[in-house]
């Protein structure tokens, strides 16, 4: 982010996980929690201890008191080797991703059921649970839990924090807010991000344009009021920038909460699943629990005319390309980041370290120029050791070259256009010099 801040030229389009680090620098506690929660699971307290300076005093006394006798083994750090982690390290890590997944677990019910309008009661799963037998309701099946030491639970108010939880999420909130050099970061995310962006007739979005079944955009609630397409991104991230900058505290609460809902709702452009089952993967063992049905859209990715009409919606023609993150592609399985004949390139490649089993590479790196657009794949990275040892470095395949008909000149693109623009203008205002309707000032520099 440091080096960013420097860089010449750029913009960023927002992902789920940026709206949750927006919304707890905004001070969400429900994103708070889950940026704590995810840098747990991943062994990543670093980031915000030695990166951005706070403090995780408050959350490990509290995790360790009330997980004292709690071996608290569903939250191990995954996908990471920490050869640097102690037993002492990796008990206290794993005791303090219970307590934060916990209150979590508990302000999500609280949220929602402060938003009926939201539309998650169904998420609301700890008044689901049987205390005593140790087993869940879900969709009137029964399961047996994998752990059911719950100490800070009331079964009777399952969704109150105790006075220690509220303890840790009060300086944790004030911890997020009164961190100069997060809010910096973020600051720069608001200035120069968007949830999509429209440049040189391509269309980047993260996630996924909500559809229904038969293909057309889907009418989804914001505070009681349906938008859908172009209109629903407009309508977020409008409320995104009101959790910064608005001067009424219900805005920006709502602009805060809003925030949540686009980290975990199915009707979210930035999610597109029907649930977030992070409950179930970390409590239940039956798989059939842990699935997340994606949104028709996916399947409709190469509808051409679907695609066309997406891209007609944010004001290109069927000549655009669409450039799509989010869901990561399974090249290891034979999935192509391509799309509806070239028309939409999926970049998401596993460029984080707990994809690349799954997909197979290190990422996508899409590169445009006046021939065209390549995309290219690269390998996992080791270490800096190997690359030494073995002389290797990352290597990259060229998958994908799509080659624009003609050579595109500058005044073909974005910027272009607003240079002819400015000439225009500028002969304009010439030739009202000349013709006499502007007098020329006496005064000369």
């Amino acid at each position: 982010m440091d080096r960013l801040m420097h860089y010449h030229s750029l913009d960023i389009c927002w992902g789920n996980h940026d709206i949750t680090w927006m919304g707890a620098a905004a001070g969400s506690k429900e994103c708070i929690a889950t940026v704590l929660r995810i840098q747990a699971r991943y062994g990543n307290f670093d980031i915000l201890e030695d990166g951005y300076g706070i403090n995780m005093l408050p959350l490990a006394t509290f995790a360790m008191k009330a997980y004292a006798d709690d071996p608290c083994t569903l939250f191990r750090i995954i996908d990471r080797e920490r050869s640097d982690y102690d037993d002492v390290e990796t008990s206290l890590n794993m005791k303090m991703h219970k307590a934060i997944s916990i209150i979590q677990f508990k302000l999500d019910g609280q949220l929602f059921r402060r938003h009926p309008e939201f539309h998650m009661e169904s998420r609301m799963l700890l008044d689901k649970i049987d205390y005593q037998k140790g087993t869940i309701l879900l969709e009137g099946k029964e399961y047996r839990l994998l752990d059911t030491n719950f100490p800070t639970i009331d079964p009777e108010d399952p969704y109150r924090l105790t006075d220690e939880e509220e303890y840790v999420m009060d300086r944790m909130q004030s911890a997020f807010r009164q961190c100069e050099k997060l809010q910096a970061h973020m600051q720069f995310l608001l200035n120069k991000g968007s949830l999509y962006r429209v440049y040189n007739n391509n269309l980047l979005y993260h996630g996924c344009i909500p559809l229904d079944e038969q293909g057309e955009f889907e009418q989804v609630e914001i505070y009681g009021r349906k938008f859908a397409g172009r209109q629903l991104y407009d309508e977020l991230e409008k409320y995104v920038r009101r959790a910064f900058f608005s001067v009424s505290s219900e805005e920006r609460q709502k602009g805060c909460d809003i925030m949540y809902w686009i980290w975990c709702s199915p009707k979210s452009p930035l999610f597109g699943k029907n649930k977030m089952t992070t409950f179930e993967r970390y409590f239940i063992a039956e798989k059939e629990t842990h699935v997340e049905t994606k949104n028709p859209y996916y399947r409709l990715m190469d509808n051409e005319e679907v695609m066309n009409r997406v891209l007609a919606e944010f004001g290109l023609g069927p000549d655009g390309h669409i450039v799509n993150g989010h869901v990561p592609v399974l090249q290891s399985q034979g999935e192509s980041p391509s799309k509806c004949g070239g028309k939409v390139l999926v970049i998401d490649g596993g460029f984080s370290k707990a994809y690349q089993k799954q997909t197979g590479i290190a990422g996508y790196t899409l590169t445009y120029n006046s021939y065209g657009m390549n995309l290219v794949a690269h390998e996992p990275f080791t270490s800096k050791e190997d690359a030494i040892q073995n002389e290797t470095d990352i290597h990259n395949d060229k998958i994908i070259t799509i080659r624009a008909r003609e050579r595109i000149l500058i005044r073909d693109t974005d910027i272009g256009k607003k240079i002819k623009g400015r000439i225009s203008d500028l002969m304009k205002l010439l030739d009202a010099y000349r013709s006499g309707v502007i007098a020329e000032s006496a005064s000369r520099s």
